[in-house]
């Protein structure tokens, strides 16, 4: 049974979470992740049987616009339902709000799971298109 709730995760667990997806970036500087996920405006997580299974955390200003910063599931949860529950816990949660972003990888799977949750690629937004730009250092 998958457990969705709002907490902020240990170090270590948050550190076992990201290299369970393969997330070096965040798990070099263990602290500066801690610091991120500590300043998210919202954090929910996953637990099976109180192990963090997964976790979505965004960045928002809580009235016009919220980004979803990540989502993640470790693999062996991948495709039960568990990054659904999250992000429809964020949706909820932001339903006042007007627009809810993100930014994912170009893996096949993602654009229709994403799809199916109400989420459009920026290109084909009706009734005019929009741009997505990154900046990444």
């Amino acid at each position: 049974m998958v457990t969705i709730a709002t907490d902020v995760p240990t170090s270590d667990e948050l550190i076992g979470l990201y290299t369970s997806v393969g997330w070096s970036a965040y798990t070099r500087d263990p602290d500066l992740l801690e610091a991120a996920v500590s300043g998210a405006h919202l954090v929910v997580t996953a637990r099976v049987d109180g192990v963090l299974v997964g976790l979505v955390r965004t960045v928002s200003d809580g009235a016009t616009i919220a980004y979803v910063q990540d989502v993640l599931v470790r693999p062996e949860h991948q495709r039960t339902g568990v990054g659904r529950a999250l992000l429809a816990e964020v949706l909820r949660r932001y339903d006042h709000v007007r627009q809810t972003v993100l930014l994912t990888d170009a893996e096949p799977g993602q654009r229709a799971f994403y799809e199916s949750l109400g989420f459009v690629e920026a290109h084909d937004v009706e009734p005019a298109p929009l741009r997505s730009f990154v900046l990444l250092r």
